[in-house]
């Protein structure tokens, strides 16, 4: 058998309990972690990182997408029940963010960097980040259908449709637009879009994620290749060679599962293909690395934490479509997440990314990640607990 036959073996031989045992980190651990170490007092706002020992790290600037990603974590996990005083801190952060990101120019929209103590540091409207308020604001809605959240979703809603829609289809990469067009924040539209209809029942949002799954089916993904491409002219059409990051890949997976969900529209075939072409991507470990080519061979041996957690939200959703050894390869994903990137010294925190040798690169614990943790193991806990 080969090496990275055995590992995925010894995965399903010791992935009983996995998702309880992740569940409990994230709810013993993590959670409690950034809710006391990732929020500035004095300033206020969620911190950037933490440093290899777990303290703030207060200095570093902060991007607005990660002040969202954190209101999404503890909105979430007070939704599941899963830390009920997450609710207050995600509002705490809701309010920092309009307050301090929002139109603080005069401009609608909101900035990209803020400095430590609140002031803009890059005015950028980044679609991006629009992207990642709207699932904040979608995921804090769900909590008590508050009036105020339902009016920001509309306004931001406005921004969205009339200053970041592009004439050539999808959306454009902020304001002021630039190149080259990527297919990140259309990946992210969609799973807010798909949020926000979970949200509010409003069927302009199915429409708009209608529109990016054509725009998906009829540029995004080379169907014949089975590859996802990354970077694109303004027309859509692909820029050569062509880069394949095979996390997105499995991200768009669980979305498409999502979007059937909401739409009725099927998309297993599309998933088959995204998921089987993101599996030729792995290193000996059985992770996924960072990037390959088109022709599947692997570009950056690196391996950062979030493709991990995709590929784990990725055979979630063909588990829940009933697609055989799914879960199982799910719970493998979820203990290859643990014993190479949780398995931190400062417990409820994580490794970012590692070079071909398993050695870490990154010293300092990014609060960016814990979207991706906290949605992973929300995912594998609703499909295959129990």
């Amino acid at each position: 058998m080969t090496k990275e036959g055995c590992a995925v073996r010894r995965d399903r031989e010791d992935s009983h309990d996995i998702v309880g045992t992740l569940k409990v980190l994230m709810v013993d651990h993590a959670l409690p972690l950034w809710a006391e170490r990732g929020w500035d007092r004095s300033n206020g706002g969620f911190v950037e990182r933490l440093d290899r020992d777990g303290h703030a790290d207060l200095a570093t600037p902060r991007r607005v997408r990660v002040q969202a990603r954190q209101i999404y974590c503890f909105a979430k996990a007070a939704q599941l029940g899963w830390y009920p005083q997450g609710a207050d801190i995600a509002r705490k952060g809701l309010n920092y963010m309009l307050a301090k990101a929002k139109v603080p120019d005069g401009k609608p929209g909101f900035v990209h960097i803020l400095a430590p103590d609140g002031s803009v540091l890059n005015p950028l409207r980044d679609t991006y980040d629009h992207a990642f308020v709207l699932l904040a604001l979608a995921t804090v809605y769900q909590l008590d259908r508050d009036a105020k959240v339902r009016a920001e979703i509309g306004e931001l809603m406005q921004f969205i449709d009339t200053q970041l829609r592009s004439p050539d289809g999808g959306y454009l990469e902020g304001v002021p637009a630039s190149m080259p067009r990527r297919q990140n924040p259309q990946m992210h539209l969609l799973e807010a879009f798909i949020a926000g209809f979970d949200a509010t029942h409003d069927q302009a949002f199915q429409a708009r994620a209608g529109d990016l799954f054509g725009l998906f089916s009829s540029n995004l993904f080379d169907a014949k290749k089975g590859v996802l491409g990354e970077y694109f002219e303004q027309d859509w059409s692909r820029i050569e060679p062509v880069s394949v990051e095979p996390g997105h890949q499995a991200e768009w997976v669980w979305l498409l599962k999502g979007f059937e969900r909401i739409t009725g529209c099927p998309t297993g075939k599309q998933r088959a293909t995204l998921l089987e072409s993101a599996l030729r991507y792995r290193d000996a470990t059985g992770c996924l690395v960072d990037e390959g080519d088109a022709q599947g061979n692997i570009v950056k041996a690196t391996r950062r934490c979030w493709p991990q957690t995709e590929i784990i939200k990725a055979f979630v959703a063909q588990a829940e479509s009933g697609v055989d050894g799914a879960a199982d390869e799910a719970r493998a994903a979820l203990m290859r997440l643990d014993r190479y990137y949780l398995q931190h010294p400062v417990k409820g925190s994580w490794y970012d990314q590692f070079d071909g040798e398993g050695r870490s690169l990154v010293d300092t614990i990014p609060a960016s990640s814990f979207y991706h943790i906290l949605c992973a193991v929300a995912e594998a806990e609703r499909v295959l607990g129990a």
